[in-house]
């Protein structure tokens, strides 16, 4: 008997992936790379529970703010994925972000940004780390997600 190893992989395809992704908006450019790749991947389907520069968050208390992205984004989330440039050791909302992931036993995966030299210590609390290629990123999804 024969098997096709593309039907295996696409057999063994999911309705999708629930993602949430850390981020900093004055780095949007990453962000915006990031879900090109993901959006670019063969087989591959994610929900995106990350902040949008659509959704009212001003205005809120930090509490209040902090709560909601736990409960309404990360909580939902099956895989947290942090952009971890040098950006990220320095930004209090993705650290807030990574210790809500990991209060809620999310796994983390540490993406380097294309041309990074250097990297946060994100990388450290993460599950997994992925240079900024679509392919092992979305096998790291694949592999942690429940």
């Amino acid at each position: 008997m024969t098997v096709d190893v593309n039907e295996i992989e696409f057999s063994a395809e999911r309705s999708g992936y629930d993602l949430f992704i850390s981020h900093s908006w004055k780095h949007n450019s990453d962000y915006d790379g990031l879900i090109e790749l993901l959006d670019d991947k063969n087989h591959f389907s994610y929900r995106n529970y990350s902040v949008t520069k659509k959704e009212k968050v001003e205005g809120k208390s930090n509490r209040a703010l902090k709560r909601h992205i736990k409960n309404k984004q990360i909580k939902p989330a099956s895989v947290v994925i942090v952009i971890a440039g040098m950006y990220s050791t320095y930004s209090d909302w993705i650290g807030k972000e990574v210790r809500i992931a990991e209060e809620l036993d999310k796994p983390i995966i540490s993406v380097k940004p294309w041309g990074a030299e250097r990297t946060s210590y994100i990388t450290n609390k993460a599950d997994a780390t992925t240079g900024w290629n679509k392919t092992p990123i979305v096998r790291e999804v694949r592999d942690l997600a429940p």
